[in-house]
């Protein structure tokens, strides 16, 4: 079983900057990747940035330029700073961490975390 906690969320007004962390526990050997969906209200989950084993990242256009994501595997955390906050990034943020079959990218089995709501408003 594996938990992930996540902390940072809040309200902030449009142009600021917020840190959202994640931390990973139980039994995470193997873990492949981790990173971030969001949900905003009457859409669907969606990709925001992801750090695989081997370094590399995938991110969503919309927040490239602005997110960065970082994953410390001496800690199993992965924390994504985002600036220049947009209303339009307000949302549920869920931390993701994933298993893959093999040396590929075949999903085995993934957890989430409980989100941390992020509110971008005037």
């Amino acid at each position: 079983q594996v938990q992930l906690v996540e902390s940072g969320g809040g309200l902030v007004q449009p142009g600021e900057s917020l840190r959202l962390s994640c931390a990973a526990s139980g039994t995470i050997s193997g873990m492949g990747a981790m990173g971030w969906y969001r949900q905003a209200r009457g859409k669907q989950r969606e990709l925001v940035a992801v750090v695989f084993n081997d370094g590399r990242i995938d991110s969503a256009d919309s927040v490239k330029g602005r997110f960065s994501i970082s994953r410390d595997n001496s800690k199993n955390t992965v924390s994504l700073q985002m600036n220049s906050l947009k209303p339009e990034d307000t949302a549920v943020y869920y931390c993701n961490a994933r298993w893959f079959a093999g040396s590929g990218y075949d999903l085995l089995y993934e957890y989430w975390g409980l989100g941390t709501q992020v509110t971008v408003s005037s």
